[in-house]
């Protein structure tokens, strides 16, 4: 795996090529999440609430207010975890601790798991409450698409959150390339390259050897000149 560094990201300060990275399938699943998570969100937002001959606004789904209100909240922290998260994915590459990138996938880990679980209690919720709706609570099926929608694609984000989740467990499993590392990487800070050994076994050098003189300091002294005597 050339150029592969910790936690299945490029080695720290490598170049990312966008068109790469949109290719992958962690990212494909992330915007598949936000588009989501965003239909679940506006469809209850725009027509989730009727009025039935008053100016209270009651919600579609049984008049049950809590299911609209869970399903706008899962919805937009849903919306607001992709775009972090996406974010997160592209600038990966740049954090050289190694620690820091367990601590994240470790995070990703947790929310995309726990957001899962959300998304099929909103499901289940939103469902059991459309069931127990009468034609009487919604005069010419008003908000009918809407609750019909914001049910179907609560049921997708669990599919698409249930594989952001597999993606990150991936990540973490993969671990990292000690080879790639020294100590000073793990805390973040720049490797020092140690001095090259001169011996040819690779040990200590012997430091105690005899000085040389360099080569014709005897034979290109100056000649000694000699005043004759008359």
């Amino acid at each position: 795996m050339d150029g592969v560094g910790s936690f299945g990201a490029g080695r720290t300060g490598s170049t990312l090529d966008p068109i790469s990275f949109a290719k992958q399938p962690q990212t494909v699943l992330r915007v598949l999440s936000w588009i989501f998570s965003l239909v679940v969100f506006a469809s209850i937002v725009n027509e989730g609430y009727v009025n039935l001959g008053s100016e209270r606004l009651h919600c579609v789904f049984h008049k049950n207010a809590d299911a609209c209100n869970y399903g706008v909240f899962v919805g937009l922290v849903g919306l607001l975890a992709c775009s972090f998260f996406f974010l997160l994915d592209y600038k990966f590459s740049s954090i050289s601790s190694v620690k820091d990138r367990k601590k994240a996938v470790m995070v990703e880990i947790g929310f995309s798991g726990f957001w899962t679980f959300l998304y099929f209690v909103s499901f289940c919720f939103l469902a059991n409450q459309w069931s127990r709706t009468t034609p009487d609570e919604l005069p010419l099926n008003q908000g009918a698409d809407a609750a019909r929608a914001a049910i179907a694609f609560s049921f997708f984000s669990i599919i698409s959150w249930a594989g952001l989740t597999v993606r990150a467990v991936q990540k973490y499993l993969l671990g990292t390339d000690m080879t790639l590392f020294t100590t000073e990487h793990m805390d973040g800070g720049a490797p020092t390259q140690p001095y090259p050994s001169n011996s040819p076994g690779g040990g200590t050098a012997d430091t105690t050897e005899t000085y040389q003189s360099p080569p014709f300091t005897e034979n290109n002294a100056a000649p000694t000149y000699q005043v004759p005597i008359y």
